[in-house]
C-alpha cells in the first residue's frame, strides 16, 4: 500500500527539495544597517527609529515563514534575518537615546533664550 501511495502523490521521497531564500532576508539585512547608520545623527535618529521599527516588523514575519517550512529555505537568508534583527534593535536602542539627549539639548537651548535677550 505504501508503494500506491508514494506512486499516487507523484512525489520523489529521495529527490531533495529545493530551498529558496527567504522573500525579505536581503532587505531586512540592508534595513537593519541603515538604522545603524543614522542612529548616530541627533535629529535624524528619527529615522533611525522608523527603520529599526519596520526591520523589526519584517523579520518577525520572516522567523514566523521560515518556522513554517525550515527545509524549504537557506541558511544563509536566516542569517540575514538574525543579522538584520540584531542591527535593528542595537540602533533602536541607539536612536531612542540619542533622539532623547537631542531632545534635551534643545529644550535647554529654548530654556535659555530669554536670558539672551538680557545679556546685551
Amino acid at each position: 500500500m505504501e508503494e500506491q501511495t508514494n506512486q499516487t502523490s507523484g512525489a520523489n521521497p529521495y529527490q531533495p527539495t529545493v530551498q529558496v531564500n527567504l522573500p525579505n532576508s536581503n532587505t531586512i539585512l540592508i534595513l537593519g544597517i541603515l538604522s545603524l547608520v543614522f542612529c548616530w545623527w541627533h535629529i535624524l535618529s528619527v529615522i533611525g527609529i522608523v527603520l529599526s521599527i519596520v526591520t523589526l516588523v519584517l523579520a518577525r514575519k520572516e522567523l514566523f515563514v521560515y518556522s513554517s517550512k525550515p527545509e524549504g529555505y537557506t541558511f544563509s537568508s536566516l542569517t540575514n534575518v538574525k543579522t538584520g534583527r540584531t542591527c535593528a534593535i542595537i540602533s533602536l536602542i541607539i536612536s531612542i537615546v540619542v533622539f532623547i539627549f537631542a531632545l534635551m539639548m534643545i529644550i535647554g537651548l529654548f530654556a535659555l533664550l530669554p536670558i539672551w535677550g538680557m545679556v546685551s
